[in-house]
């Protein structure tokens, strides 16, 4: 059976991304950057070997949340800042079914912050996409918690003088075992980036540059422009080296304290350019990486980490099965009953 076959009735049957659309119409502003990553997401599902009914799309509040209406999966649209809380008690619930959290930078890192850091330290098994376009959508063009310094909206008219979360290192501080970048417009990678994430066990973050064209168009443009994408943008892959650069001549190298740019001479470079290593269990590498920003690096996209660790729901229902055979299943009426309790009379 291929991986885009699952069974139904114990016969193998081949999913689409069809399989995957809602009879729902899409609605989104002409132009987001929602319908790119919604095109991958729904390219990405049937190549699981996931039957359908074992996934589940869980968004909060924001443009991005309509997610699950468009999706032909279950699904939850929760309350903001709330979807990865909820998602945590679907997959603790049932470990079977495959979670997915669709949100935004104001819905995840603004009311959902507390929510957030903790889906990913206790590394629940949930694939959480968060799309980044710096700027309120919804509600109609405030500024959010990623918005540049200085960005004039209806709610900072004279520029907004909040420093600006940085969602991959966030990530790796919270201890995040699978944490990833990429952007709507580049689609292959976006694909790539989002198997890579459903193959992971335990929580896998996934910030996705994504254009707002109403309220923040061209946020990106900077880094994405075809003309300035390949100096700008640079590739992790795991193994290989930190090269960047339309001829591949740039590259990092770690001092021990920084990261520092070398150029390829006629020999070569100085030095041997860094390997990128995803799987390091000392994440001191990939959160220098996720502090590297225009206009003194390029931007780096793909995998920072990805990484083994002990997953949320496997040690509770193993915690609750052992717990089982010394006691016994227990009974619900005892549980109320036990301990201290206080009879209230008239």
């Amino acid at each position: 059976m291929s991986k885009n076959e699952t069974r139904e009735n114990g016969a193998a049957v081949a999913l689409t991304a069809k399989d995957f659309q809602s009879d729902q119409e899409v609605r989104w502003c002409p132009g987001c950057g929602d319908y790119a990553i919604l095109h991958a997401v729904q390219t990405v599902f049937p190549q699981l070997g996931i039957p359908r009914e074992k996934f589940v799309v869980i968004s909060g509040i924001g443009c991005s949340s309509r997610f699950p209406y468009y999706m032909n999966t279950y699904g939850f649209h929760t309350i903001h800042g709330r979807a990865p809380a909820v998602a945590t008690g679907v997959k603790i619930a049932n470990p079977e079914l495959d979670v997915w959290v669709v949100t935004g930078d104001g819905d995840a890192l603004s009311i959902g912050g507390n929510h957030l850091i903790h889906a990913m330290r206790r590394n629940v098994g949930l694939k959480i996409l968060m799309f980044n376009n710096r700027i309120y959508g919804l509600t109609k063009g405030q500024y959010s918690p990623t918005s540049e310094r200085g960005k004039k909206t209806k709610s900072s008219p004279y520029g907004s003088v909040d420093r600006p979360v940085n969602p991959i290192s966030l990530a790796l501080g919270a201890e995040c075992t699978f944490v990833a970048r990429s952007v709507d417009v580049y689609q292959k990678h976006l694909v790539e980036v989002l198997r890579a994430a459903a193959a992971h066990r335990g929580t896998a973050y996934v910030e996705i540059y994504q254009n707002c064209n109403i309220f923040n168009n061209g946020a990106f443009e900077s880094i994405t422009d075809r003309s300035v994408r390949a100096e700008r943008n640079l590739e992790l892959k795991h193994g290989e080296p930190i090269v960047f650069g339309k001829e591949k001549d740039k590259a990092l190298r770690w001092t021990g304290v920084r990261f520092e740019i070398m150029e390829r001479g006629e020999n070569g470079f100085p030095e041997e350019p860094l390997r990128h290593d995803a799987h390091s269990a000392d994440p001191t590498l990939a959160f220098a990486l996720s502090r590297l920003e225009p206009p003194d690096y390029p931007v780096p996209i793909g995998v920072f980490r990805d990484v083994e660790a002990p997953v949320l729901e496997t040690d509770m229902w193993e915690q609750m099965e052992e717990v089982k055979r010394r006691r016994g299943p227990g009974e619900i009426e005892v549980l109320l009953t036990a301990g201290e309790t206080w009879e209230v009379k008239g």
